[in-house]
């Protein structure tokens, strides 16, 4: 089920985002069925490699270290 949340889209906004969602999910079907399945991450773009360091210590100045490189 597809809810529109915010807006008010037409009935031909609305048919193309749903021609898009069943293209994908078709994609998708195609590519589990000849067993290549999804493709995987790469490791720069892996968001678990975002939390190898653990978060800031509390402090006055720790959001000067939020950013830093590990």
């Amino acid at each position: 089920m597809i809810t529109v949340v915010r807006g008010n889209p037409t009935p031909e906004e609305l048919a193309a985002a749903l021609t898009v969602v069943r293209a994908r999910l078709a994609a998708g079907a195609a590519g589990a069925a000849d067993g290549r399945g999804p493709r995987p991450l790469r490791a720069w773009s892996d968001p678990a490699r975002a939390l190898t360091r653990g978060l800031p210590t509390p402090g006055p100045h720790a959001w000067r270290t939020s950013l830093w490189p590990a």
